[in-house]
């Protein structure tokens, strides 16, 4: 009864209050971006498994332990790839809330163009790269001989992937963008111990008088150089959505196929353990740029940044420089470049 009455004497002298507002302001936990193109992705990779399949399992005679560890590395980056598509969600939430974000420039002035999009979602794929490759490693040990250089090239992306997200944060001007490259391929070169010839063109054998030519440190200057152009050919073609995503998709496949090539064409085992090295490499990175590539499909819902380039580019060129293939992946990077830089969707910021 007395707490009755207490109520009633409130209601009575106390003016009313105002409601408050129940619906509660959307926040960076309750972001929710549009879910994963998977149809497209599937259709795109089409294009790569058909012929994949087809060398690995009737064009070529691969020896089946080499066989074996491709497809066990094939399966493993298969369940990146679905790690990747769970966790690009989870982590746009954290991106928000720490204001790393862009706009859809070519939306501007319409209430989608000022939708906050996530940025920097490189890393995503990064750690998760990496966590596959040491995966790879201790549950399907790598040759010993190549134990040194396999984790020299983790290292060097690693460090790559860690000055891409830097620049994404700090906003690095291009000057330093040019340097940043240079640290990490150090570390690569400090550990590699293959070869620093070069095989003459059968054209230019009779101007020359040589059929291989021993380059030594001049080999290891372009090597440098290579890491370095790789790095920021990524980086530099951007503004289109699924652009830089895309373009990693392609070399990266063309990387596989041409490794493929190799190992069922050549009689040199060491020379078919470089290109098996390199798909180690090259599998996991194709399969977790898919993931990525899911939401960066126009329309994007999320943007690469600087994080993602630079860790795409210094991973090609670890695969391209430990697979002993260096003189051609600038063909293939150069090519892929030119085939996906064509403007066929309208432009967003990155």
């Amino acid at each position: 009864m007395a707490t009755r009455k207490r109520a009633s004497l409130s209601s009575t002298t106390e003016p009313p209050q105002p409601k408050e507002n129940t619906q509660k302001k959307p926040t960076s936990d309750e972001f929710q971006i549009s879910p994963p193109k998977s149809a497209v992705i599937l259709v795109l990779s089409l294009f790569f498994f058909l012929p994949y399949f087809y060398l690995i399992f009737h064009h070529y005679k691969i020896e089946q332990e080499l066989k074996n560890s491709i497809l066990i590395n094939a399966a493993l980056s298969l369940i990146g790839y679905f790690i990747t598509v769970k966790l690009i969600p989870v982590a746009s939430r954290y991106v928000l809330r720490a204001n790393l974000f862009g706009r859809d420039i070519n939306k501007r002035g319409t209430p989608q163009g000022e939708v906050k999009v996530p940025e920097s979602l490189g890393v995503v794929v990064g750690t998760v790269f990496l966590v596959l490759a040491v995966a790879f490693q201790y549950f399907f040990t790598v040759d010993s001989n190549w134990v040194v250089e396999y984790n020299a090239a983790l290292a060097s992306i690693c460090f790559m992937l860690f000055l891409g997200f830097l620049d994404d944060v700090l906003d690095l001007p291009w000057r330093v963008k040019l340097i940043l490259p240079s640290f990490a391929a150090l570390v690569l070169l400090m550990a590699y111990a293959g070869h620093t010839t070069i095989v003459i063109p059968k054209p230019f054998i009779p101007y020359i008088g040589l059929e291989v030519m021993h380059l030594g440190w001049i080999y290891k200057l372009y090597m440098f150089l290579l890491a370095v152009f790789c790095t920021n050919s990524i980086n530099i073609h951007a503004g289109i959505n699924g652009l830089e995503v895309g373009q990693t998709v392609v070399i990266s496949a063309a990387i596989v196929i041409h490794n493929i090539m190799q190992i069922g064409a050549s009689t040199d085992f060491d020379y078919k353990q470089a290109h098996v090295f390199s798909i180690y490499l090259v599998q996991p990175l194709l399969a977790t740029s898919l993931g990525l590539l899911a939401y960066n499909w126009y329309p994007s819902s999320v943007f690469v940044g600087d994080t993602y380039t630079y860790f795409a580019g210094m991973t090609m060129a670890v695969a391209g420089i430990l697979g002993h293939f260096s003189c051609e992946l600038p063909l293939i990077t150069s090519s892929a470049c030119r085939l996906h830089s064509m403007p066929t969707t309208p432009l967003a910021s990155v």
